[in-house]
């Protein structure tokens, strides 16, 4: 073999892997799911790695402004991303809207929660779990349909509300029984199979809606890499994957 020809098959093994990257992806809990079922095809599309971290959006701020080393941040709601815009901690241009939430009232057990959700005016559970509003969009969507219901104060004041730190949190507290009934997203519990036990999903009106947006991070290690991700999480793969799992879009 030639000294050129060998040099150029170095080259040609060496390439995909000079151009693989870890993207670091900090994702908020009710999409971490989802986030796992569209890594595999991403990652066999690309040559690139996720590298996945999920918990509250509002905690995930917090950590990023101190210095957090992500790439990309998949926020469960537009005014997280936006305010670190603003505070020069994105890559300008990056910001979209990747998905549209959609919460639901589920308990594990069948016929608990009702087609109307009239559950919430009854006395037939103990707890209710919901994520912190003060962390969680999808904590302050399950307070609006609570408050719009007229029943907030009440089971606050019997102290049937249970918060959690995430929807994930919420979503375990209402699986493992914990809790009777919970609002945690609907991609949380739709399966292939449709939903198990009894659920009820609140009309779109009777929240904000939950609007969640992703943005490549300025302390990106591969800018590019993360830009790329970005790009493909808005192309017709990963969007069949995101409404499969129960998610609506912005447009």
């Amino acid at each position: 073999m030639s000294f050129r020809l060998m040099w150029a098959l170095v080259l040609a093994l060496a390439t995909p892997l000079a151009a693989a990257a870890e993207i670091r992806v900090a994702v908020a809990a009710n999409f971490h799911g989802t986030l796992q079922a569209l890594a595999p095809l991403y990652e066999r599309a690309s040559g690139h790695r996720l590298v996945i971290s999920s918990g509250a959006s509002g905690a995930f701020y917090t950590q990023i402004v101190n210095g957090a080393p992500f790439d990309v941040f998949l926020s469960a709601d537009v005014a997280r991303p936006e305010r670190l815009e603003r505070e020069g901690l994105t890559v300008s241009g990056t910001r979209f809207v990747y998905a549209r939430g959609v919460l639901a009232l589920w308990s594990p057990r069948g016929g608990v929660v009702d087609a109307q959700g009239r559950v919430l005016e009854g006395e037939g559970f103990r707890y209710l779990a919901f994520a912190d509003p003060r962390v969680a969009p999808y904590g302050v969507a399950a307070e609006e349909v609570l408050r719009g219901r007229g029943v907030f104060e009440t089971l606050d004041a019997a102290g049937k509300l249970v918060r959690g730190q995430s929807i994930g949190q919420t979503h375990g507290q209402v699986a493992s029984g914990a809790a009777d009934l919970g609002f945690v997203a609907l991609s949380q519990i739709r399966g292939a199979r449709g939903v198990s036990g009894s659920y009820w999903v609140p009309p779109q009106e009777a929240y904000t809606p939950i609007l969640q947006a992703a943005v490549v991070l300025a302390r990106a290690g591969d800018v590019a890499a993360a830009r790329d991700f970005l790009d493909w999480l808005r192309g017709p793969e990963a969007r069949a994957v995101i409404e499969a799992a129960g998610y609506g879009f912005a447009d």
